[in-house]
């Protein structure tokens, strides 16, 4: 019986190292797809079109909420980001795990649309490792970093709704961990009512 994938959302604070961790899952196990989400901000440097993001005007963004071709989306420090519903929807069916990369808000909405995601997120082991972390990014100004961790403080309040928490300490332990966990989450009875359902008839049949 061909089963059909799971939609996975990782979210977590900014430095947490979510990308790297994905690529990782992505590069050592060969049942996942990495959703490329679309936004609005600007590429940093070594981000590729239609690798890290798909990078579009405001008004292209807006065209897409319209017609609702966004599975979700969310402004987040001045930018939209959002997740293109086409390519999710293909390779789940598939049977291909998509994760998506994915702020609190938009997290939650993806809940609300698709109850059987799996809500996964990503913390550092402590604060300060966090800071170190933005900082040796090199990438951006002082007052980001200041912008991001006190966004960090607001979305902790919503950690609690998620199925797990991942601490990104050694990568390679976490990487591991996250398999562990999506694995399991394929054998909970909510992502296979098809087979219960096949079962229950089986059994019938033979009374």
């Amino acid at each position: 019986m061909k089963h059909k994938g799971i939609l996975i959302v990782v979210s977590g604070f900014s430095g947490a190292g979510k990308g790297t961790l994905m690529k990782q899952l992505v590069h050592a196990y060969d049942n996942y797809a990495l959703s490329v989400s679309m936004t609005t901000r600007n590429p940093r440097p070594g981000e590729e079109e239609g690798r890290e993001y798909f990078f579009v005007t405001k008004e292209k963004f807006e065209e897409e909420i319209a017609k609702d071709g966004l599975v979700e989306y969310a402004r987040y420090c001045d930018h939209y980001y959002g997740t293109p519903r086409e390519y999710v929807e293909r390779q789940l069916e598939k049977g291909k795990d998509v994760i998506l990369e994915i702020e609190i808000q938009g997290a939650l909405k993806i809940k609300e649309k698709f109850p059987t995601a799996l809500l996964l997120f990503v913390m550092p082991p402590n604060a300060a490792e966090l800071k170190k972390r933005l900082e040796g990014r090199g990438t951006e100004s002082q007052e980001v970093i200041s912008q991001r961790l006190k966004r960090a403080s607001e979305e902790a309040d919503g950690i609690e709704q998620y199925d797990f928490i991942v601490i990104n300490d050694k990568l390679e332990e976490c990487v591991q961990e996250m398999h562990a966990l999506i694995h399991a989450a394929h054998c909970a009875p909510s992502r296979n009512e098809g087979l219960i359902e096949t079962m229950r008839k089986e059994l019938d049949a033979l009374n």
